[in-house]
């Protein structure tokens, strides 16, 4: 079995892509910043995805993206890995953010294709060469349907598995089959995230091994750092606890669909962080905060799951 390209990372477990605490739509909030990836790695998050979807990457300024990137690498350090989004609409732009977070610290980048223009196969594929050729940082790749109007079949997920700065994949397809096919041909070569913490995926997880889930926000903090700390322990009643926990917000806040029920996704959990009295704050436009019924919606969840 060769597993020398997903053996040059270690990347498993719980790793969330983390919101992006904003004072207004002019500033980020770096101290407050600070407090969340504090909270974050004390509650045993296996690594951090900073500026993905749920950081509202498409509301940065270039600037502020690369200021996340260095703020985060100051104080995270080495203590879990910090995966870079280096998403935009050119493969230019991505190699300068992905330089930068190279700089700054950060582990690897996670990379959708460029939104909105919807590349063929071809076109994606040469999206990918382009940026890994040209950065010294190894790449998830992220299948995210929802945002890109893309869902990469396991056929071109295998061709872009072939490209040498490829060591993951992240795979956010609704469709759970597709997951699976992509998981049994690619896990011996690149890691695959995106196992439902659920019972399918832990009897997946148990019994075919597996890498991990790239979840939004963790904000349920060690229930779901938890369901992969159970696992590895042998504590299955515990890891399927923390599990049912990680769908009841699954449940209570998305649709199958992964669109959010109450707003976006970025805007629902910092309401919950807020409810929580950690760093959510404001999203920026387009995104709009949740609203006042919808808040006590979000904050009943989290109290039926002893978070607050």
């Amino acid at each position: 079995m060769d597993l020398s390209k997903r053996s040059r990372v270690s990347w498993r477990g719980y790793i969330p892509a983390i919101t992006t605490p904003f004072i207004d739509e002019n500033q980020l909030d770096e101290k407050g910043l600070g407090l969340l990836l504090e909270w974050l790695v004390d509650q045993g998050m296996h690594g951090l995805v900073l500026a993905g979807t749920t950081g509202e990457w498409t509301a940065m300024r270039p600037e502020e993206r690369m200021r996340l990137f260095t703020l985060a690498g100051q104080q995270v350090g080495r203590k879990v890995p910090l995966i870079a989004g280096c998403t935009s609409f050119t493969a230019r732009e991505s190699i300068a953010y992905a330089r930068h977070a190279k700089d700054a610290g950060c582990d690897g980048i996670l990379l959708t294709p460029t939104p909105y223009v919807r590349p063929q196969a071809d076109e994606i594929v040469a999206f990918y060469e382009e940026v890994g050729a040209a950065i010294d940082l190894p790449i998830c790749v992220y299948n995210w349907p929802p945002g890109t109007g893309i869902d990469m079949d396991p056929a071109l997920l295998a061709r872009l598995a072939e490209i040498d700065a490829v060591v993951a994949i992240k795979q956010s397809t609704p469709d759970f089959t597709r997951f699976a096919e992509t998981f049994f041909a690619l896990k011996d070569k690149v890691r695959v995230f995106g196992f439902p913490m659920n019972e399918l995926g832990l009897s997946l997880l148990r019994v075919h091994e597996g890498d991990g889930t790239m979840g939004a926000g963790g904000v349920l903090g060690r229930n779901q750092s938890g369901f992969y700390d159970k696992l590895w322990a042998g504590d299955i009643e515990g890891a399927r606890a923390c599990g049912l926990k990680d769908r009841v917000l699954m449940r209570d806040w998305y649709t199958p669909d992964l669109i959010g029920r109450f707003g976006s996704g970025p805007a629902i959990l910092k309401a919950a962080l807020d409810a929580m009295g950690l760093p959510g704050g404001p999203v920026r436009g387009p995104l709009r905060p949740v609203g006042g019924a919808d808040r006590e919606r979000i904050a009943e969840t989290l109290r039926n799951l002893d978070m607050l």
